[in-house]
């Protein structure tokens, strides 16, 4: 970080090393570093031509196991619909560890509902451990689990980031804690 202005500053990154792995700014949707005024006004970040304001995104995180377990509650309790009308206000969605457990039949029904009431409406992003042909060990019903597979990946961007764990990795290289 720069120590005068306590900012960012271009080839830097937010934790102050000098690696530029990331971009230090969006140059869709933001100005170039530098480029503020003294007042730092947040409309001055808005480019021209846009929104007054800036657009603020609601973004939610959760377990696949407690989303499905939710799931199944709101469904016994006659308010399935409520709980699917309360993340539809959500823009972004990241569901973690989906594949770490198979889904009983109506776990995976409840499921592909949820995701079918948020296909092409918001976004959702799902991180896995197993590649989408296995997630027929997930979803044990084939047709549901292709149906689940195509809601997911229609408009989606995959990324794999291969079989490395990063946690795996970073506890390897550092120094162990209390060795004796």
């Amino acid at each position: 970080m720069s120590a005068a202005a306590g900012r960012v500053t271009s080839g830097q990154n937010p934790n102050g090393s000098g690696s530029t792995r990331w971009p230090s700014y969006c140059p869709r949707c933001c100005p170039p570093p530098g480029s503020l005024g003294a007042d730092r006004n947040p409309e001055s970040l808005t480019p021209p031509g846009r929104l007054e304001r800036p657009v603020t995104r609601k973004a939610g995180f959760g377990y696949a196991a407690q989303l499905v377990n939710e799931l199944v509650e709101a469904a016994d309790e006659r308010r399935l619909s409520r709980l699917v009308a309360r993340y539809a206000r959500l823009d972004l969605l990241c569901v973690d560890e989906l594949a770490y457990f198979a889904l009983d039949a109506r776990g995976a029904e409840l499921l592909f509902h949820f995701l079918t009431e948020r296909d092409e409406k918001a976004s959702v992003a799902i991180a896995s451990n197993l590649p989408l042909s296995e997630w027929g060990q997930v979803i044990t019903d084939p047709r549901l689990g292709a149906a689940a597979i195509d809601r997911v990946t229609f408009h989606a961007h995959i990324l794999e980031t291969g079989t490395n764990s990063y946690r795996l990795r970073t506890s390897r290289t550092r120094p162990a804690k209390n060795a004796r």
